[in-house]
């Protein structure tokens, strides 16, 4: 059936009930699981497009060193989680100015058969101004997705 399960990570704890919900599908399976966090490149900071920030390179670097320590935190979680449910794990940090591509791409790169991902499960007018990248992977996604809530 499904042989590499892709789980995207954001750190949250939906996301880590995910990866749980994961790890417990691919033990069952005899699969291995690919966990991926993507971040935005440096010069993709929400904002107007056109808008230039100035920022000192001191700041810049300091504000990079955070943005890699939390990615490095959130994989070394998953990875602890797959490790004590026995299934093998690989790990993967993503840049991209779209999360959902790079979900997407990391799949295909990877040869995952499956996504399986939390919804934070916002609704109405939230759910407009924050958008979903779990509805975007699943009306972009060429690959069965399990969402879990």
């Amino acid at each position: 059936m499904y042989q590499n399960m892709l789980i995207p990570t954001d750190g949250s704890e939906l996301s880590e009930k995910a990866i749980e919900q994961g790890v417990s599908l691919a033990k069952a399976l005899g699969a291995k699981i690919t966990v991926v966090t993507v971040r935005h490149p440096f010069f993709a900071l929400r904002g107007q497009p056109q808008m230039v920030l100035y920022m000192p390179d001191e700041l810049k670097g300091y504000v990079r060193d955070y943005v890699a320590a939390d990615a490095t935190k959130r994989l070394a979680a998953a990875e602890a989680i797959a490790k004590r449910g026995g299934v093998p794990c690989e790990t993967v940090e993503v840049e991209h100015d779209q999360v959902y591509e790079g979900i997407l791409e990391t799949a295909t790169d990877r040869g995952c058969d499956l996504i399986v991902m939390a919804s934070h499960g916002h609704s109405g007018i939230s759910a407009v101004l924050l958008g979903s990248e779990t509805l975007k992977v699943l009306t972009h996604s060429t690959l069965p997705v399990l969402v879990c809530r």
